[in-house]
């Protein structure tokens, strides 16, 4: 977008957890996951991490606007371990949300295909030929006082941006997003949502972990 100037947080990285295998760590919003194109984008969360873990590998990603909790892997094994329950859905990730609007019912589900809207990158759309498969379930937490909803969404699958697409298509967008909002669902000063906590098996023995950053908004 013409107006973005990327001028991500100074915070050091804050570490929820660090073993031999696994680093989980809480990422602010405004920071990107890793690298972007060009110099000016080249500072990131798995560039900062790599001074202070030098083996550290990426697993997944969460938005430049998003914050929460991410798990790297500190060992090729782990790394492989981890992407294979990402690809299997075996992972349980919760993500809090502000959408405008109210949301009704208090709980259900979003199932629309999602690809990448090639005229307009970064963008994504929902598309029933080419998409592939895009779940997300939601639950109404409340609804605030001034008119707007805070809910917890669960995707069971993990298409680039579903989430803001789908709570979109539902008339419902994320408050502070800069893609897919409009109006005065856009003016805030990030993007309402934070991935609240990650469920997974550790590498090492297969035990079942999960760890939470709370809601900064």
């Amino acid at each position: 977008m013409t107006d973005f100037r990327y001028v991500p947080p100074d915070d050091p990285p804050e570490i929820l957890h660090a073993d031999a295998q696994v680093l989980v760590v809480n990422k602010p919003a405004g920071l990107l996951s890793v690298p972007g194109k060009g110099a000016h984008l080249a500072d990131c969360l798995i560039g900062r991490l790599h001074a202070l873990y030098p083996d550290v590998l990426l697993v997944h990603r969460l938005d430049l606007d998003t914050s929460g909790v991410m798990v790297f892997a500190l060992t090729p094994l782990a790394q492989r371990h981890l992407g294979w329950q990402f690809e299997e859905r075996m992972t349980k990730k919760v993500y809090v949300a502000r959408l405008w609007g109210q949301l009704a019912p208090r709980e259900g589900r979003v199932d629309l295909p999602l690809c990448v809207d090639w005229p307009n990158r970064p963008r994504q759309h929902v598309d029933h030929e080419s998409g592939r498969p895009a779940q997300t379930d939601w639950r109404v937490v409340r609804l605030e006082a001034d008119g707007t909803t805070r809910v917890r969404l669960m995707p069971l699958t993990g298409r680039s941006h579903q989430l803001r697409v789908h709570m979109a298509t539902l008339g419902h967008p994320i408050l502070g997003d800069r893609l897919y909002a409009t109006g005065p669902a856009r003016d805030y000063p990030r993007l309402m949502l934070h991935a609240e906590s990650l469920r997974f098996r550790h590498p090492d023995g297969g035990k079942a972990q999960s760890f939470s950053a709370p809601c900064p908004f």
